[in-house]
């Protein structure tokens, strides 16, 4: 009678495993498409879907098992530690969050160069991520008028120009000076947005190592851009574009959580 009612168990939670990952798979196919049809915002749902399917079925896996009498006291200890290490990942996760949520802001301040980093295009014209940032740079060029604007980002899948050119149209186009604007049109992440920024201000004769930058980005942003910024040995502050929706937000505040551990944990930069 007990190993019917074993065997039972142990049945009904491969079913539920198997719907899970069935559930899993569908819904990651799902996003993968939307992803390759260019959705806005896509690719990072797809990356933290991904990550979460992952965990999940793992504690599935590891559930079913408890169920085989054989497994069920290891399997036991290892669910206790894998709900461990979840809980640590989440403190973890949150503690970066609040690190992000602390720099979301613009600092007022007096600024040599003012550096705004490139978001993605959509048919050529800066993407809506882009155009807030540009927006912020406008608003703080108002107090400003004459310094430096350094326009950053190169060209990206499906673009025919690149960010920095699009951005210097765009400026342009609102008034700002474009003899006041250089265009850095090879760097692909945020990395090497301040990286070839603070080589392009060399080539132009800036004592970068002595000067203060403003560095243009969304309030999810600015912690991370900022620690590599002054990483490469430049004073930096914050101007923050506020990112629109609760929705968008949720997504980009995870996702730079995410960077940041993995830039801690592995010591590289994804993005």
């Amino acid at each position: 009678m007990k190993k019917e009612i074993t065997d039972k168990n142990l049945k009904r939670r491969i079913v539920v495993t198997a719907a899970i990952t069935a559930l899993a798979i569908i819904v990651t196919v799902i996003l993968y498409v939307m992803m390759r049809l260019r959705v806005p915002n896509m690719q990072i749902l797809f990356n933290l879907s991904i990550a979460f399917f992952i965990l999940l079925i793992v504690f599935f896996i590891l559930w079913t098992l408890c169920a085989v009498d054989k497994c069920a006291r290891v399997t036991g200890i290892m669910i206790r530690c894998y709900l461990i290490c979840i809980a640590a990942g989440v403190a973890f996760f949150l503690v970066l969050l609040g690190l992000i949520i602390s720099d979301a802001h613009t600092e007022e301040a007096d600024v040599d160069c003012i550096i705004i980093l490139g978001a993605g295009l959509r048919n050529d014209a800066p993407s809506l991520i882009l155009r807030l940032r540009l927006n912020a740079a406008i608003k703080y060029l108002e107090t400003r008028e004459g310094t430096r604007v350094i326009v950053s980002g190169g060209i990206g899948p499906g673009e025919t120009i690149s960010e920095a050119e699009a951005m210097f149209r765009y400026l342009t186009a609102r008034g700002v000076d474009e003899n006041t604007i250089w265009k850095e049109e090879l760097s692909t992440r945020t990395q090497e947005n301040i990286d070839f920024s603070l080589e392009l201000m060399r080539e132009k004769g800036m004592d970068v190592e002595n000067i203060t930058i403003a560095v243009v980005t969304n309030e999810f942003h600015v912690y991370r851009a900022k620690h590599i910024a002054e990483k490469a040995g430049v004073d930096a502050v914050g101007v923050a574009a506020r990112t629109p929706s609760l929705y968008l937000r949720v997504v980009y505040f995870s996702r730079e959580a995410f960077a940041l551990a993995a830039e801690l944990v592995f010591g590289e930069r994804f993005w």
